[in-house]
């Protein structure tokens, strides 16, 4: 078994028996779409909502939740997933710094979680669980053979989804 690394800004892929993780996870939300029928995920680490963000038109397409949803379902559908049998699983998107204002900017992390829900609609992909908010950061890993993502949250352990 190997676990396949997942970097900030980065979609990475993994078959059974291997498992795909990523750490770091504070505001930045891990997105998760697998096809348990074929043992098949892929996992996008992004760290901002929308591509309209990107200055200069230059979009690295992982770091978006629009383009990185996009990307997963387009290579789970080339390695012989059905559309219909596509799952996700989301975790991250904490608010890790107070701020004495109100600014939507500011809200980095809970503005990602509903980017990447809106992506998901979008596309028609069941939205299976979720570890979201708070203010701690996160690890996760999933295993494509059984469907679980595994949580490590700073100060609160571990937990399975």
């Amino acid at each position: 078994m190997i676990i396949v690394k997942v970097g900030m800004a980065d979609v990475k892929y993994a078959s059974s028996p291997d498992r795909i993780r990523t750490s770091g996870l504070g505001s930045c939300v891990g997105i998760i779409i697998y096809d348990q029928y074929i043992e098949e995920c892929g996992l996008a680490h992004i760290m901002l909502p929308e591509s309209t963000l990107a200055r200069n038109g230059q979009i690295q397409r992982a770091k978006y939740a629009d383009t990185a949803v996009e990307d997963l379902l387009q290579y789970m559908v080339q390695k012989g997933s059905k559309a219909n049998r596509l799952k996700a699983k989301i975790a991250g998107g904490a608010q890790m710094f107070s701020f004495s204002t109100n600014n939507e900017m500011m809200r980095i992390g809970p503005r990602n979680v509903e980017a990447v829900k809106n992506a998901l609609q979008k596309h028609k992909v069941s939205l299976i669980s979720e570890d979201v908010g708070g203010n701690n950061g996160r690890t996760i890993e999933f295993d494509p053979s059984t469907g679980k993502l595994e949580i490590r949250t700073v100060k609160q352990g571990i937990k399975e989804i």
